[in-house]
């Protein structure tokens, strides 16, 4: 059940998370494993990211690199070129706080520098420089737990208590934030649900939020779309294939767990679903308590 009321500090801006709130995915890259190519050019991804803050997204996660398994690594001047047009016309035109979804820090520090609030890294910021360059942004930071990397992550993935090594792994994240300056109301924690896990794994972390809430930060959930959904509905269906984008009804079910587990953001291509959703789970927190 989510923590008493939250507020993250965004750069410039706070976000409230007394209540669960919904970040719109807005993937600015020719291979993202659900949406690639459809948001590549400037018109239509800012476009996306207003319908979505239209929707009710109190936040706009903008990438530039897929961090799909097998994915290849983009340059940074690729990656420089597609992301910071959108975050510049998306922070003046909505009050929506954008996100940057990144491992670079000269990706962070540009994309800061026009407006991005809140850095969301799949590496929980242990590349080099990382830690420098998002303590001095200011921005609020996403820490997400990957075992491997994304072209091999989930070869073999293997986990003795998957719930207890994903808090281990985050509580260590914390402790270097601290130690490079970054306070406390900046912090978010995210499991990394389909980032080196099988199935089970992630279902066993959907389960125990709770977990993660120990660390005493708000949790970020992304289970849209994700394969252990399309796996579930395989089975019940009986072997028939499900695509990424048929995934919406399962998506929501397993936000909706999120967050009655303890979830606080919830992460998801299909905004206005998401946020009609996210409103019922609340309220079934709220009638708890």
């Amino acid at each position: 059940m989510p923590s008493p009321p939250v507020l993250l500090r965004c750069a410039d801006r706070t976000l409230d998370l007394t209540q669960p709130v919904v970040m719109g995915v807005l993937n600015v890259t020719p291979d993202s494993f659900s949406d690639g190519g459809l948001f590549a050019s400037l018109d239509a991804a800012v476009g996306a990211g207003l319908r979505m803050a239209a929707d009710g997204a109190a936040l706009i996660d903008v990438g530039g690199e897929s961090t799909r398994p097998g994915a290849q690594p983009v340059s940074l001047e690729d990656e420089l070129k597609r992301v910071l047009p959108v975050i510049e016309r998306l922070r003046a035109a909505t009050t929506a706080v954008i996100s940057i979804d990144t491992s670079k820090p000269e990706v962070m520090r540009a994309a800061a520098a026009v407006g991005a609030g809140f850095i969301n890294d799949v590496r929980a910021l242990r590349g080099p420089g990382a830690l420098e360059a998002a303590a001095a942004s200011g921005c609020a930071v996403c820490l997400m737990h990957m075992q491997g990397e994304p072209r091999t992550m989930q070869v073999a993935p293997h986990y003795t208590d998957v719930v207890g090594e994903v808090r281990s792994f985050l509580a260590a994240r914390v402790a270097a934030c601290r130690s490079a300056g970054i306070e406390p109301a900046r912090l978010t924690v995210d499991p990394g649900f389909g980032f080196g896990k099988r199935s089970e794994e992630n279902y066993s972390l959907l389960a125990n939020l709770q977990g993660l809430q120990r660390l005493g930060f708000p949790v970020l959930a992304g289970t849209s779309r994700k394969s252990f959904i399309g796996h579930s509905i395989y089975k019940r269906r009986g072997g028939e294939e499900v695509e990424s984008h048929d995934r919406l009804y399962g998506s929501l079910a397993a936000m909706v767990a999120s967050i009655l587990s303890g979830a606080h953001i919830a992460r998801v291509h299909d905004v206005a679903p998401a946020v009609e959703a996210a409103a019922i789970a609340d309220e079934v927190l709220a009638a708890g308590r």
